[in-house]
């Protein structure tokens, strides 16, 4: 391991992300020597670049928005959860040359909520709010936590449908529409958003009666101020109104640590990361 170890994000668009501060902190706080880098990468130039990016001795590659589907079908070995996920988040190089997969988000989801906020997952009555790629990338971890309840409510039901097949030998996850939502008088314990509009600040039509008095909610993009949907769970008198900031510092402690074999401490990252979003 060298100074010159090269790692990078790559995404399309990129210059938004905060990866390039966040390892920075992991390697000053554990004394690894890294250059850690954006990468703004078309879909179409994606696979060359990878391919290249390692060819010229990189060591590790965060993937984001919208490559991690194609990082999949990219690597030659895939750890057993993102495999199932069907999406890949860290790519590195094994000892025998080939380039393999992983898929943090899951674990950067359940230790932010367990860890960092003493949140129960075991035994949960679990709402998930979307069916796309950022949810698909965290269920296999959300069902290893064994909640008592799995529940998906998606625009269209049917990609939802198709989701829950690709878990049905692990647990049954219930599928709902945004209209049965609204005629359900069951309140939930977590009700996570992972859905596409959440990127965009858009708020998926909730009823109120979702929340009780010990429902927390967990919005796993972030804004400066708080998103729609933290808002929207204040004001329903929600537990707990928690944003995606400790989930992206989780995830990027468990790709360091892949890539480095040293877990990095998180709190400081987490809170210079609000600082830095404030």
């Amino acid at each position: 391991m060298s100074r010159n170890d090269r790692y990078a994000v790559v995404g399309y668009p990129v210059a938004h992300s905060k990866s390039p501060m966040i390892h920075g902190l992991f390697a000053e706080q554990t004394g690894q020597q890294i250059n850690y880098e954006r990468m703004e990468i078309a879909p179409e130039d994606f696979i060359c670049s990878v391919r290249e990016f390692f060819a010229q001795g990189g060591k590790g590659l965060n993937i984001t928005l919208p490559h991690k589907e194609t990082a999949w079908q990219l690597v030659q070995w895939r750890a057993p959860n993102a495999d199932r996920a069907g999406a890949v988040n860290t790519v590195y190089q094994l000892d025998d040359g080939r380039l393999a997969g992983d898929n943090t988000d899951g674990v950067g989801l359940v230790r932010d909520i367990e860890q960092n906020h003493g949140g129960k997952l075991r035994g949960a009555r679990i709402l998930v709010l979307g069916a796309g790629g950022a949810v698909r990338g965290v269920l296999p971890r959300l069902i290893a936590a064994q909640p008592s309840a799995l529940c998906i409510v998606n625009r269209t039901v049917s990609r939802a449908e198709a989701l829950t097949q690709v878990f049905a030998d692990q647990f049954n996850i219930n599928v709902l529409s945004y209209e049965q939502l609204q005629e359900q008088a069951t309140t939930f314990d977590w009700i996570i958003n992972g859905s596409a509009g959440g990127l965009k600040g858009e708020l998926p039509p909730l009823p109120a009666t979702l929340v009780a008095a010990g429902t927390a909610c967990y919005d796993m993009v972030y804004a400066p101020g708080g998103t729609v949907f933290q808002q929207w769970a204040k004001a329903n008198g929600a537990a707990m109104a928690l944003d995606g900031t400790g989930m992206l510092v989780e995830q990027a402690a468990e790709s360091f640590r892949l890539w480095r074999g040293v877990r990095p401490q998180t709190a400081p990252v987490i809170a210079a990361l609000r600082k830095a979003l404030s």
